[in-house]
């Protein structure tokens, strides 16, 4: 039987070289009850903000200020806004219910085909540091992926993955984040931990939210 589920997402971009996987990995016993949460912490944002709970919080687009996420068009025009949604919105990723969180980053130089090899050989390690941690745990888990599953790279990786073994349970399974608030969680924990490790300087007000909102989280490793 299956106990945790890990929503991931990437972030990073071929231009910079920074290849970063975040992950939100909830307890399947309590999945109900961090769901619940997430959704309560969607009703009192539309209460405070007008911005729908059915409305798709994607961080590279509602962070910079891209769109109109709330029906209050004097409250989209104070781009600052977000910036503390976003923050509050990692808070409630942090005190989630049976949940843990996490990022992996790599810096490349490689360019073209060879940045989406790195790309993979992260994705490889970071699947293998998982089932390593479900083995040493006696657990098994389930990884839902933001995509639409037509990058077959991330199955690859998982048939890859001694059957024997291995404690991650089948491909992974793949929803647009705009169907699923727990893969929206995922995204702002990737483009969070991107921010944090390439520390762009128009990007410096992200610098230390992982540290401030994420405290138990550790620091995004290195791999």
């Amino acid at each position: 039987m299956a106990t945790r589920i890990f929503y991931i997402d990437d972030s990073g971009a071929e231009s910079t070289g920074y290849v970063v996987y975040g992950w939100a990995d909830i307890d399947i016993a309590q999945w109900s009850a961090a769901l619940r949460q997430l959704l309560n912490f969607r009703k009192k944002l539309y209460a405070e903000t007008g911005i729908p709970a059915d409305y798709e919080l994607h961080s590279t687009q509602f962070i910079p200020g891209r769109g109109t996420p709330s029906t209050r068009p004097a409250w989209n025009r104070q781009k600052r806004r977000r910036q503390q949604v976003a923050q509050d919105n990692l808070a409630a990723i942090a005190a989630l219910p049976g949940t843990r969180v996490g990022a992996v980053w790599r810096h490349t130089t490689e360019k073209g085909r060879a940045y989406y090899d790195q790309r993979s050989a992260v994705y490889a390690a970071m699947l293998a540091d998982i089932d390593q941690a479900l083995e040493r745990d006696g657990d098994h888990g389930i990884i839902v992926m933001d995509g639409d599953g037509s990058d077959p790279s991330y199955q690859r990786e998982h048939r890859k993955l001694k059957l024997a073994t291995r404690r991650i349970v089948e491909d992974p399974w793949f929803m647009g984040s705009h169907h699923s608030q727990p893969v929206q969680a995922a995204d702002l924990l990737a483009y969070t931990a991107y921010q944090t490790v390439q520390r762009h300087p128009g990007k410096d007000f992200m610098w230390d939210w992982w540290s401030q909102q994420l405290p138990e989280a550790g620091a995004p490793r290195r791999i």
